[in-house]
């Protein structure tokens, strides 16, 4: 039964006693953000409901993530209609936003966590829970219901669960179109639907209905998403209904304090700024209650900061805005803007406490020009971008090429190359390339014969993870570790590295232990490397491939 008050029951102004009072979304507002700061409260299962709201809208949220079920809202309890509406005033009078969660573990089967689930041979029981929670945002007036597809059983093809999850989902978002909510589904590390695509494909799958959205957890972003956090925000783009903010590690669902992980919170709310995301974005902790309010400050303190610190990403993104909106206008201008990145958003190294020089990781221009570049590949033809990048490349100068090589990984991370396409035939003439592809290609191959360690560090990126021949990969990475450049600037290293690579290095170790020269100690990750398949995977920044096991733990 909810702990929430009915409507007779009076409540404090806030649990210390002091004065609670703001619109929804105005603290959001009053901070500069375009989108409400919420947390979630499976976060507070130590707290009755009223009280949990209460501290939240003090501390200073603009939202919460309400999870249905023990021990804040049962959504088979007697009386429910007039606890939401005794909740509902409850949300207004302290500004706070909602959206509505249906992560509840053991809501539907005492001895199963999240069973059934929407790709279970039987799910009735899923199905009219995902109805009832559309009632409830109805009641509450939420932004909207996040749910997931579900871990497949073992036995089951995913075949048989796509059938079953879209044989199955049209009935809950004809009942959430009837009722005026918005249902997001949530790509989940070990289920289903995974990443950002597979929720694409599931949507185009139902014929891309309006009310049937995405939620990007970012924590999970750097686990399972090839583009990482802000490749998959990109990738969900205006379909963006619901955020959840966590820090994580690659390899491992687990959600963690910022801070613990390696997720770049500062790039991912620059990011959300730059989609114009005007949703809730919650803090999502689903195991730290024992440290509710605590945990609850300190995040926002994070997020405040974070925010702060991203002011240079939020300047790129309005060069990159504005740049977009220029060429648009005027096709040739494309030059001119792609020339004076430097001047509107510094030349600063990304990461500086490891890549002071902007070598490995890229420096400031590099990412504006990059996004400039994506933004382009969503609106130009193939063929037209092709003969723009060329264009840029030949006759631009040495950070311009950077940003073209930086811009094709980048296309690459967000999927807008197509399949990659990994090889044995020799660079540059793999048949049936598209026009894009056979241009980076080429301007790859230029760039590797480069004596310039940023240029050779900036054409091993996502693009050559994904489109580079075995042969000439192996030689790039060789040719990095001569002339004393990190492998980290390699993406897809772990997967591509194999047991020919592994003799190069030792063979070019051999010839430099003759010559009594040092062995860089890069080599080490060369000589440990087994005979693997050559595989798509993300940079080595951003984590595993998609489709890696990952348990899933929420």
């Amino acid at each position: 039964m909810s702990t929430e008050a009915t409507p007779t029951e009076t409540t404090p102004a806030g649990p210390t006693g002091g004065t609670v009072t703001s619109a929804r979304g105005d603290r959001a507002e009053r901070a500069g953000l375009p989108f409400a700061l919420g947390y979630g409260t499976n976060g507070f299962a130590d707290h009755p409901l009223p009280v949990a709201l209460e501290l939240l809208a003090e501390q200073g949220y603009d939202a919460v993530a309400l999870t249905l079920g023990h021990p804040h809202l049962d959504p088979f309890a007697d009386g429910l209609e007039e606890q939401l509406r005794a909740l509902r005033a409850r949300l207004d009078r302290l500004g706070l936003r909602v959206v509505v969660e249906t992560g509840t573990r053991f809501l539907l089967d005492p001895r199963r966590k999240h069973r059934p689930t929407l790709v279970d041979e039987h799910a009735e029981a899923r199905v009219d829970f995902l109805r009832r929670a559309v009632d409830i945002a109805h009641a509450l007036d939420a932004e909207c219901v996040s749910f997931f597809s579900g871990v497949l059983p073992d036995g089951d093809s995913a075949e048989t669960g796509w059938e079953r999850l879209t044989r199955r989902l049209p009935e809950v978002v004809a009942h959430a179109d009837a009722r005026g909510v918005v249902l997001a589904v949530e790509p989940e590390p070990g289920m289903l639907v995974e990443t950002v695509a597979d929720a694409l494909r599931l949507r185009a799958a139902l014929g891309d209905p309006d009310r049937l959205r995405l939620t990007v957890d970012i924590g999970h972003c750097v686990v399972v998403e090839p583009g990482g956090v802000r490749g998959a925000l990109l990738q969900a783009g205006d379909l963006l209904a619901n955020v959840q903010l966590d820090d994580m590690r690659p390899h491992a669902h687990e959600h963690l304090p910022f801070g613990e992980g390696i997720v770049d919170l500062p790039l991912a709310l620059a990011t959300l700024a730059e989609l114009d995301y005007r949703g809730v974005a919650a803090v999502e902790l689903p195991r730290h209650s024992f440290d509710g309010p605590g945990l609850a400050e300190r995040s926002l303190d994070a997020l405040r900061t974070a925010w702060a610190d991203g002011a240079p990403q939020r300047r790129s993104a309005t060069w990159v805005r504005e740049g977009a909106a220029a060429v648009a206008a005027d096709p040739g201008a494309l030059a001119r803007v792609f020339a004076v990145a430097g001047r509107h958003v510094g030349r600063a190294p990304l990461h500086p406490d490891v890549d002071p020089a902007g070598i490995l990781f890229g420096t400031a221009d590099d990412r504006a020009r990059a996004d400039l570049i994506v933004r382009l590949g969503r609106t130009l033809e193939p063929g037209d971008l092709a003969s723009a990048l060329q264009e840029l490349y030949t006759r631009g100068d040495s950070a311009e090429r950077r940003g073209v090589l930086r811009g094709l990984g980048a296309l690459a991370e967000v999927g807008l190359l197509g399949e990659p396409a990994i090889d044995t035939s020799p660079l540059g003439t793999r048949a049936g390339a598209s026009d894009l592809v056979s241009m980076g290609l080429a301007v790859t191959a230029d760039a590797l014969r480069a004596n310039e360690t940023s240029l050779v560090a900036a054409a091993v990126g996502p693009f050559a993870a994904a489109h580079l021949d075995q042969h000439a990969w192996r030689h790039a990475v060789l040719k990095l570790v001569f002339m004393g450049v990190g492998l980290e600037a390699v993406a897809g290293l772990r997967d591509r590295a194999d047991a020919e690579l592994a003799r190069m290095a030792e063979d070019f170790a051999a010839e430099r232990r003759a010559a009594g020269r040092t062995v860089p100690a890069d080599l080490d990750l060369l000589l440990r490397a087994d005979a693997r398949p050559a595989t798509r995977t993300p940079s080595s920044e951003e984590g595993p491939a998609c489709g890696s096991s990952i348990p899933t733990s929420t």
